[in-house]
């Protein structure tokens, strides 16, 4: 008696780790944290980013959205090719480009000169750079040489390459998500799959909250640790010119990616179904006869284009479908501003370090946000909600939510005095006319009469006193400064350090309760359209996200914080980041824009209400009118007999 060789063969390929969805699961798990980590670290970096290569707020915000371009053109085709592709090759492949992308970025800083922070003048006699000088001592020597080396093609390219590896990090991401799902579901036995789902969703929320920390922590070494020794390091974390090492995360990232797409080159386009005891058996058949059947009626990518737009137009003609996406890019909106611009708002307003505000969004934040999406889900199964239940639940959600907001309008602190944009700046620089200070210098210091001034040049300081180890501990003599004369090398800060609690508080309230109408929203919208056209109707949600929120969010928020500066950098005779904000003014644009957002879904959500009672009233009224008709009909016979 022969066994059939397959037979022999089966068992064999069944037993490879690579055959096991559930370590499929693993590796899945693995690699959407890390994708998402580089994405998360990237909002966490992109101030620093800004303060190092002197951009405006406008220019990171594009940068920051920049990986949404490649994504939103190729997401469309990935709805088409589904399984007719080798999936895990493609996860692979797109998770190499994104290691490629994020090693772009990180490389950047080789190809850059070292970070240069401005002093007072540039004399020939280091100590006394910062001090007020005659004439005589200032030499322009090594200002030329600096410029000279900021205008390098190499140098002037760092952007263009920033952005090439964003939209490297966007066309990279496009397979890894919807193929990952998409295999899961086909090979996952019916009763895991959503569990396998939902470590996923798990994964997508943490990996953003995981690159925020990691910033975090590589925030505190300085950007040119490995090129200048320690020793020479005269600025700390506390400096307004403090620039931390943002390009040491993207290097990490880079192998954490590499590493974890090497096992999609080794899992089969086609893997056994995983066993469930409550399957019948012949269900893989029957399931696999299915899936042929339907891969013989697939369209064409000719034909996938030309049904595009009339599919595209029959589903945003549901209202209810519509409503809620609008609502959703509401809320997509606020989220880019608050992921790319609320750590710079929180260092800003209240007087902290780079580091220590990516912590507060990465430690609380985005944690509450995912507790709130959680326990909307909970409230969606607990109370078996229908979609006019969801759209209660949602609206109540985000009406809470503008009452949590509204208050951190009102939490902050007017600018501090500065001498340069000061009423009574005039005489201030009468006294410091004849020290010959650069117009670039940046080194603030507070003078004992509370004003804080560009430089101790500027605040015409004439002499220093260091510690054992030469670090400045006091400027004296100072021409400009009031009272005691003497500046302390700092900012004076905001005066604001105690409200930052109460504003820490009320933003984690904030993002916990908005987070309640995701789970909510994602269901009304499942509910409402056609079962044929749900997967699409899926992708043109996250395209509208994109094209509406994700890609132009980032970009207006900049642009709105451009208009709140008051005093902008100069290096070389061009203009920089800036330094110094409107504080009241950029909190009043910068939450007030947030709360715009929210005013936005809660009007979308309300219409939601008013559409279903509207089609609740005319499907009631039918329903009397089908009743009276087959009343009418059975008096009618009645009558007759």
């Amino acid at each position: 008696m022969t066994s059939d060789p397959r037979s022999l063969q089966a068992p064999a390929r069944s037993r490879s780790l690579f055959n096991s969805i559930k370590f499929f699961v693993f590796c899945h798990s693995l690699l959407q944290l890390a994708q998402l980590l580089v994405s998360g670290y990237m909002k966490s970096s992109i101030s620093t980013i800004e303060r190092r290569y002197g951009l405006s707020s406008q220019k990171s915000g594009l940068l920051a959205s920049f990986n949404e371009v490649g994504n939103t053109i190729l997401i469309i085709f990935v709805s088409f090719f589904g399984s007719r592709v080798h999936r895990p090759r493609y996860i692979g492949a797109g998770a190499l480009l994104a290691c490629l992308a994020s090693l772009l970025m990180g490389v950047t800083h080789f190809m850059s000169e070292p970070y240069h922070y401005t002093k007072s003048i540039f004399a020939s006699n280091e100590k006394s750079a910062n001090l007020c000088q005659s004439e005589s001592s200032v030499t322009t020597s090594s200002y030329n040489q600096t410029c000279l080396k900021q205008e390098t093609p190499a140098q002037q390219g760092i952007y263009p390459m920033l952005l090439l590896g964003q939209l490297l990090l966007g066309v990279g991401a496009v397979p890894i998500q919807p193929f990952g799902i998409s295999y899961i579901d086909d090979y996952a036995s019916r009763r895991n799959s959503p569990l396998y789902l939902g470590i996923l969703l798990a994964m997508t929320s943490i990996g953003p909250a995981f690159g925020f920390i990691t910033g975090s922590l590589m925030l505190r070494f300085y950007v040119d640790f490995d090129k200048v020794p320690k020793e020479a390091i005269e600025l700390d974390t506390k400096d307004l010119r403090w620039v931390g090492a943002w390009w040491l995360g993207f290097l990490v990232a880079s192998c954490v990616l590499f590493l974890t797409a090497l096992p999609y080159l080794f899992f089969p386009r086609n893997m056994p179904k995983e066993e469930d005891p409550d399957d019948i058996e012949s269900q893989p058949d029957s399931k696999e006869q299915q899936q042929q059947t339907d891969t013989q009626r697939e369209p064409t990518l000719i034909q996938f284009l030309k049904s595009f737009p009339k599919i595209a137009l029959r589903t945003l003609r549901n209202p209810i479908y519509l409503l809620v996406v609008l609502a959703l890019v509401n809320l997509s909106a606020l989220l880019s501003g608050l992921a790319t611009f609320m750590a710079k708002f929180i260092e800003k307003q209240f007087s902290q370090s780079a580091s220590f505000s990516t912590m507060m969004i990465g430690g609380v934040g985005i944690p509450m946000a995912v507790l709130g999406t959680v326990l909307g889900g909970a409230l969606m199964r607990r109370f078996s909600l229908s979609v006019s239940g969801a759209s209660k639940l949602c609206t109540i959600a985000i009406l809470l939510c503008m009452l949590t907001a509204l208050p951190m309008l009102f939490i902050g602190c007017p600018t501090q005095n500065i001498a340069e944009v000061s009423n009574n700046s005039y005489d201030l620089f009468q006294c410091s006319s004849s020290c010959h200070c650069s117009e670039e210098a940046f080194n603030p210091v507070c003078g004992s009469d509370g004003m804080e001034f560009k430089s101790p040049c500027h605040a015409g300081c004439q002499s220093v006193e260091t510690d054992n180890f030469s670090k400045v501990v006091n400027y004296s003599e100072c021409r400009c400064v009031g009272g005691l004369g003497f500046a302390l090398p700092r900012s004076c800060g905001s005066g604001c350090e105690h409200l930052l609690l109460p504003f820490v508080v009320l933003l984690g309230l904030t993002a916990f309760i908005a987070a309640f109408s995701q789970t909510p929203s994602c269901m009304m919208i499942l509910r409402e359209v056609p079962p044929e056209d749900k997967s699409f109707a899926v992708g043109v949600q996250y395209m509208l996200f994109r094209v509406l929120a994700f890609m132009p969010g980032p970009v207006l928020y900049g642009s709105v914080i451009d208009t709140t500066c008051i005093l902008w950098g100069k290096k070389c005779g061009k203009q920089t980041s800036c330094q110094y904000y409107d504080l009241e003014r950029f909190r009043n644009r910068f939450l007030g824009l947030q709360v715009v957002f929210v005013c936005g879904a809660l009007l979308c959500y309300l219409l939601t209400i008013v559409v279903l009672r509207k089609r609740d009233r005319y499907q009631e009224r039918d329903y009397q009118m089908v009743n009276q008709k087959i009343s009418e009909n059975a008096k009618e016979k009645e009558l007759m007999t």
